[in-house]
C-alpha cells in the first residue's frame, strides 16, 4: 500500500471548513442535518470510528495497524459530488505549508472525532483502490475510500471472492442470504401396485405356504400374486398335509403348472382316490417334475399312471405302501422314467422281482432301491443283473423272507467267482454299497453275511437287526473290512457275545462308530460295553436296554463326554446341548447310583455336551425335569434337584433296613419324599407345589 503525502490532501467539497484563527483552536459551524444514504453512512462512520469495537471483539482489517483508535478509512465515508468513494479534504486539515507540518484543527467531517498532530501515527496505512490513482494526474491521492468489507456487494462476488480465499472473515452484511427450501409432500403411491411383479414375488417367497395362502384373500391382485407358478416350485406338504383341505391344494398345483419340480404329498389321505377331471388338469399342468412322492395317499392306479406318463423327467419315485398298484406301474416306469436314482416300493404287497427286473435294465442311474417285504428274491435273476451294474448305494430288503445265503451271495459275488487260494476268498470288484438294510431277513445265517467281509470297503450303515441265526462268525470279518461304519444296529441278537463287542472296539471302525443299537442282546454285559465306550470317541446314541449293563458303563459314559468337553472350546453364556442318548431301561443292574452320576455330570460347569438318559420308569420323571433346566442353562436349579433326588433316595434305602430307629428312619424318608416333591413339580422358580394337607384327619 502506498503511503499517503497529507499535505497534498484537498478540501472535501459540501463540508464545513473550519475557519483560520491563530493562537487558539478553530471554531466548527452547524453541519447541515443529511437525509437518505448520506445519514446511514454517517451512521457507519461513527460505529467504525469508534473505539468500543476493539472490546466486542471485532477482528481489524489485515491492511490497517492500529492501537484499537479509528482507522483514517473512516473518513471516506462522507459523500462528494467529484468522488465516487467519498469525501476528499483540503489543506485546511493537512497541509504541508503550517509551521508545525500538520494542522491542529478537528477534521471538517461532521462526525470524525479530532486528530493529534503529535499522537498522529505517520505510518497508518490506508487503502487506496487502482482506480483513483488512474483517474488523477498526480500520484498523490485524494481521498481514502470505504473499506472493501463495508461495500455493498452482490451474492455472486461474495461467493466468488470466497472460493478461492482461505479464512475470510464475514460479518452481517456480507453474509448472504440462505433461503429455506420449500418441503413438497411426496405424491402419495401404491406401494404393491407400482412395484415390478418378479420384485413382488421374490418377497413372497420368504414366506411359508401356509402365511402365502393367508396373504392370498387381501384382494384379487395379491390372490394372483400368491398363486403364481413362482412360488411354488417345491410343493412339499410334510408340515402341513393335515390342515390343507383337498380342494385348495388342487388349486396350488393347478396354478404352479410348470413351475413345480417337486411335489411331495406323503400323507395326503384328503385326496381323491379317483381325481377325475380334476386330476387330469393336475397332470396337464404338471409335466417337469423331477421329485414325486404318493407315499401313504389313496389315489388310484389310473391317476399314478397319468403322472408317471406326463413325467419322463422323474428322479426321485416314492409309493411306499399304495397297494393299488402293481407290476404295471413299474412297467411304465422303466419305459418313461430313465433317469431315475432313487426308487421306494416298500410295502407294495402287489409287486414283486418280476417288476423291478427291467427297471433295473433300463434305469442305468439307479442308486437307492428301498423293497421292503417284496416277493420273489429268492429268484437270482434281479440279483445277479444287481450284481453286474454295481450302481446301488442303498439298498433295503428288509422283511425280505426269501433272501437267503445263497441270493445274498450272488448279490456280492456274482456266480462262481474267482477264489484267492491264500486267503479263500472271492476275488471280485468291490461293492459301492454305502447302506445295507438286512433286517427281519429271518433265512440269513453267518455264512450269508460273511459274504459281506472285504467286499464292503465302503459300507457305512448295517442293520442286521432280528436276524436271530448269527453269531459272533459272522461279525468278525465284517468290523475288520469296514473302516467308515458309522451306524450298525445289532438288536435282538440273542447269540451274541461279549466278544463281538471286543473285537469291535480293537476295530478300525470304532474311531467313526456313531450308533450302536444292542437291545435286548441279553448275553453283553460290562465286560464288552466298558470296551466300546472306551474306544468309541465319537459315540452319539447308544441303545442297551433289556442287557446285563450296570452302573459302570455310566459311569464310563460320563468320563467320556467329560473328556469331550475338555478337547473342545465352551463357549461362554451359551447353554449345552446333548452330546449322548443312553436307553438303558430294563436293564436290572442299573440303579438309581449311576443315573445320579449322570445327572451330576450334567450340571458340571463348563460343559459343552451333556447325557440324555432313558432309564427306569420310576426314576424318568426326575431325569426329564433335571434335563429340561440344564437346556436352559439354570445349572443350579438341576443341581438342587439332582441333591435333593439323592437325599430322598438314600433316605428310601435306610427306611427298608430292618433294626432300631425304623421310625426314625421311615419319618426322615417321608420328610426327604415331600422335599423331593415340592422341587420336582414347583420348578427352579417355585411353581405350583402340591398340597400339605397332611392326610385324611378321619383315617
Amino acid at each position: 500500500m502506498s503511503q499517503v503525502i497529507w499535505d497534498d490532501m484537498t478540501e472535501s467539497p459540501g463540508a464545513l471548513t473550519p475557519i483560520s484563527t491563530q493562537g487558539g483552536p478553530l471554531p466548527y459551524e452547524q453541519p447541515a442535518k443529511l437525509k437518505g444514504r448520506r445519514r446511514l453512512l454517517q451512521s457507519l462512520q461513527r460505529i467504525s470510528s469508534s473505539p468500543s469495537l476493539a472490546k466486542m471483539g471485532r477482528v481489524p482489517q489485515s491492511t490497517y495497524t492500529g492501537g484499537g483508535k479509528g482507522s483514517m478509512s473512516c473518513v471516506s465515508l462522507a459523500s462528494s459530488s467529484s468522488y465516487k468513494h467519498g469525501h476528499s479534504y483540503g489543506n485546511s486539515y493537512s497541509s504541508s505549508q503550517s509551521s508545525a507540518g500538520f494542522s491542529t484543527a478537528p477534521t471538517s467531517v461532521a462526525s470524525t472525532p479530532g486528530v493529534d498532530a503529535q499522537n498522529f501515527d505517520l505510518g497508518a496505512r490506508i487503502r487506496l483502490l487502482d482506480g483513483e490513482l488512474a483517474n488523477n494526474a498526480s500520484s498523490v491521492p485524494r481521498s481514502v475510500p470505504l473499506p472493501a468489507d463495508m461495500r455493498p456487494v452482490s451474492k455472486d462476488a461474495i461467493l466468488a471472492a470466497t472460493s478461492g480465499a482461505v479464512g475470510v472473515l464475514e460479518d452481517y452484511f456480507t453474509k448472504p442470504l440462505v433461503r429455506v427450501k420449500e418441503f413438497r409432500k411426496r405424491k402419495n403411491f401404491n406401494f404393491w401396485g407400482d412395484l415390478p411383479h418378479e420384485i413382488a414375488v421374490h418377497i413372497l417367497q420368504f414366506l411359508g405356504p401356509k402365511e402365502i395362502v393367508r396373504c392370498s384373500v387381501v384382494s384379487k391382485a395379491w390372490h394372483k400374486m400368491c398363486f403364481d407358478g413362482q412360488l411354488w416350485i417345491n410343493v412339499d406338504t410334510e408340515e402341513y398335509y393335515k390342515k390343507i383341505p383337498a380342494a385348495a391344494l388342487t388349486k396350488i398345483i393347478t396354478a404352479a403348472g410348470p413351475f413345480v419340480r417337486d411335489l411331495n404329498l406323503r400323507g395326503c389321505a384328503q385326496m381323491p382316490e379317483s381325481w377325475g377331471e380334476d386330476g387330469q388338469n393336475i397332470t396337464d399342468a404338471c409335466r417337469n417334475l423331477e421329485y414325486f412322492s404318493l407315499e401313504g395317499c389313496r389315489i388310484d392306479r389310473s391317476s399314478v399312471h397319468y403322472f408317471l406318463l406326463r413325467n419322463p423327467r422323474l428322479v426321485h419315485i416314492n409309493l411306499c405302501g399304495m397297494k393299488c398298484l402293481n407290476n404295471s406301474t413299474l412297467k411304465i416306469i422303466s419305459r418313461k422314467c430313465q433317469m431315475l436314482e432313487h426308487l421306494n416300493i416298500s410295502w407294495c404287497v402287489n409287486m414283486d422281482t418280476k417288476g423291478l427286473l427291467p427297471i433295473v435294465q433300463s434305469c442305468p442311474r439307479l442308486k437307492d432301491l428301498r423293497a421292503g417285504e417284496i416277493r420273489g428274491f429268492g429268484d437270482k435273476t434281479l440279483l445277479l443283473e444287481l450284481y453286474k451294474r454295481n450302481t446301488l448305494e442303498r439298498l433295503v430288503l428288509s422283511h425280505c423272507v426269501d433272501l437267503d445265503n445263497e441270493s445274498l451271495t450272488v448279490l456280492i459275488q456274482g456266480t462262481d467267482p474267482e477264489m484267492d487260494p491264500l486267503t479263500d476268498r472271492a476275488v471280485v470288484p468291490p461293492r459301492k454299497l454305502r447302506h445295507l438294510d438286512l433286517s427281519r431277513c429271518t433265512a440269513l445265517t453267518d455264512d450269508g453275511i460273511k459274504s459281506l467281509a472285504y467286499n464292503v470297503p465302503e459300507l457305512c450303515g448295517l442293520q442286521l437287526s432280528h436276524c436271530e441265526g448269527l453269531t459272533d462268525n459272522a461279525l468278525d470279518g465284517l468290523f475288520e473290512s469296514t473302516p467308515l461304519l458309522t451306524h450298525l444296529d445289532l438288536e435282538e441278537l440273542d447269540h451274541l457275545t461279549n466278544d463281538s463287542m471286543q473285537n469291535l472296539a480293537r476295530s478300525n471302525c470304532a474311531s467313526r462308530l456313531q450308533h450302536l443299537n444292542i437291545s435286548f442282546c441279553e448275553n453283553l454285559g460290562d465286560s464288552g460295553m466298558l470296551q466300546v465306550v472306551k474306544s468309541v470317541p465319537q459315540l452319539r446314541t447308544l441303545f442297551m436296554d433289556n442287557t446285563r449293563v450296570s452302573d459302570l458303563v455310566l459311569t464310563e459314559a460320563a468320563a467320556q463326554v467329560r473328556a469331550r468337553d475338555r478337547v473342545a472350546p465352551v463357549s461362554p453364556n451359551v447353554p449345552p446341548t446333548v452330546g449322548l442318548h443312553l436307553v438303558v431301561y430294563d436293564c436290572q443292574n442299573v440303579t438309581w447310583t449311576g443315573v445320579r452320576e449322570i445327572l451330576s455330570r450334567n450340571t458340571e460347569p463348563n460343559r459343552r455336551e451333556v447325557i440324555s438318559l432313558k432309564c427306569f420308569y420310576g426314576y424318568q420323571d426326575t431325569v426329564n425335569e433335571h434335563m429340561k433346566r440344564v437346556l436352559k442353562g439354570d445349572a443350579k436349579a438341576a443341581s438342587r434337584l439332582e441333591r435333593k433326588w439323592g437325599d430322598y433316595m438314600v433316605a428310601s434305602e435306610e427306611a427298608g433296613a430292618q433294626g432300631a430307629g425304623a421310625r426314625r428312619r421311615r419319618r426322615r424318608l417321608r420328610e426327604a419324599a415331600m422335599v423331593h416333591a415340592d422341587e420336582e413339580e414347583g420348578g427352579p422358580r417355585g411353581g405350583r407345589r402340591r398340597a400339605r394337607s397332611g392326610g385324611c384327619a378321619i383315617m
